[in-house]
């Protein structure tokens, strides 16, 4: 498993908050996509990416194929989170991002999401294999 940019695993803190949650206080189940996607976004933008210049000076942007979530625990009102998001693998023009959600104050497991991204043109919407520029940005070369 590779983080990107560095080995130290990447990890992006979120507070939930009442919006998040259902009338008990609990995370509603798919705030957790919201979780996972911003320390997917902070993962790619502490690699020195930023995605809106990615699309206008190269016409590509990144997708979503694919989320499998499992949920294991339920997350509360005021939780601190740890969202981890690490590049596992890369095919063809696919990429694979292993993330975990942990409780900040017990390091308690409370979700995990497997990912599959793709990059695309963004004016043709095609599948495109990721510039060997990006995964050297990224340290992805040998993964």
């Amino acid at each position: 498993m590779s983080s990107g940019c560095d080995e130290a695993p990447f990890d992006w803190p979120v507070r939930v908050y009442w919006e998040d949650t259902d009338g008990g206080g609990v995370v509603y189940h798919a705030r957790y996509l919201n979780f996972f996607e911003r320390a997917r976004t902070e993962l790619i933008r502490a690699c020195g990416i930023d995605q809106m210049a990615l699309k206008e000076a190269h016409n590509l942007i990144w997708v979503v194929l694919e989320m499998n979530v499992r949920f294991v625990r339920a997350a509360k009102l005021d939780d601190e989170l740890l969202v981890s998001a690490a590049f596992e693998w890369t095919r063809g023009v696919r990429q694979g991002i292993g993330q975990r959600m942990t409780r900040k104050s017990d390091g308690e497991l409370i979700a995990t999401a497997d990912v599959t991204a793709t990059m695309l043109q963004a004016d043709t919407l095609r599948p495109t294999r990721m510039p060997a520029w990006i995964k050297q940005k990224m340290g992805l070369e040998g993964i």
